[in-house]
């Protein structure tokens, strides 16, 4: 995974902020149902855990279909808050 796609990468990530915004695009399957890309998600979600985050919001929208033989596109947008040290 390229965390240097503009859909999975936020210079905030890397910095000491309260709270980050991430978005990650799922591609459906164009045959059956789920998405063909969770792992991406999981990873996404993963290393922002290692930073100290924890996921405090995730929201979805419909992103519509890429052509004929691409199935829909779900775009996610991850909220997740730094854990403090107490």
């Amino acid at each position: 995974m390229d965390l240097s796609d503009a859909s999975t990468f936020s210079l905030a990530s890397g910095k000491n902020l309260h709270y980050v915004v991430l978005q990650v695009t799922l591609k459906e399957k164009f045959l059956g149902t789920g998405s063909g890309n969770l792992t991406e998600l999981e990873n996404v979600i993963n290393k922002q855990a290692q930073k100290g985050y924890r996921l405090h919001t995730i929201a979805t929208s419909n992103g519509g279909s890429k052509g004929l033989m691409g199935g829909d596109r779900i775009q996610a947008t991850l909220v997740f808050e730094k854990i403090s040290d107490k």
